[in-house]
């Protein structure tokens, strides 16, 4: 396949930015996104110029540190990680347009690499259980009823990409902040701090600049793991419900 790959190139935070055009001649319909950005980078550097700065670690689809806008999209035109995102999905000849994240929160910091250091802060803000709990215990030894089970399941997926944000008109975080709330508000360890948990990261989540939610459902479009916009209600409920207890 022959494309073409523009790519977002930035020296710095406070540098400007612009596309610059490469073309790639070598790739195949197998190789993923990834791999396309590492052809591209062996031939810069052959050339004597300076590689593309991106994020990678896994290239599993499991650590959520690929996150580039592909086409205008998060991840690209595949519900999927950009790892797991495969040349076939574009044709021969095609132009390829690379950015960063594109959100308050996530200053980039070169190419398309960006700091999404705020997503940790948010966990730290009240993203744990600090009741100490020993050794992991038996699975059958707290029950827990189905449907909480699969609740807090289908949330724990979440690998903080920040897919979310970037597909988000308005730049929000409540999905990524609403997975980590459900995952460990529905299970029995984490309830007794509900109310502190939900409240601090909430407040963490606002202070780092991210936008309020619309319910555009971009962020659910977006999801490599298919968090439910469910999510987002759940998070509301749980957050007025911990504000009123605390003005009590």
């Amino acid at each position: 396949m022959k494309l073409t790959v523009r790519v977002w190139r930035q020296a710095g935070p406070d540098a400007e930015g612009r596309l610059v055009g490469y073309p790639v001649d070598d790739a195949s319909p197998d190789m993923s996104f990834l791999e396309l950005l590492d052809v591209l980078n062996e031939g810069l550097v052959e050339a004597g110029e300076q590689p593309v700065a991106f994020d990678h670690d896994c290239r599993e689809g499991i650590c959520g540190s690929c996150g580039v806008v592909i086409n205008g999209r998060a991840h690209g035109p595949e519900r999927t990680t950009a790892c797991q995102l495969h040349l076939r999905s574009f044709a021969d000849g095609d132009v390829i347009d690379v950015e960063p994240w594109r959100a308050k929160g996530f200053p980039v910091i070169k190419d398309l690499v960006v700091d999404r250091s705020a997503f940790d802060r948010i966990i730290q803000s009240g993203g744990y259980v600090t009741a100490p709990t020993g050794s992991a215990p038996d699975a059958h030894a707290t029950p827990v009823p189905k449907p909480d089970a699969d609740l807090a399941f289908d949330n724990a997926t979440c690998i903080g990409c920040g897919a979310c944000v970037a597909a988000c008109p308005n730049g929000s975080a409540m999905l990524f902040t609403s997975a980590k709330v459900a995952h460990l508000n529905s299970l029995p360890q984490g309830r007794p701090e509900r109310a502190r948990r939900v409240l601090d990261m909430v407040d963490t989540m606002d202070a780092e600049g991210f936008g309020g939610c619309t319910n555009t459902g971009e962020c659910v479009a977006s999801c490599p793991k298919g968090i439910p916009l469910t999510s987002i209600a759940n998070l509301n409920r749980e957050f007025l419900k911990a504000a009123r207890t605390s003005r009590k």
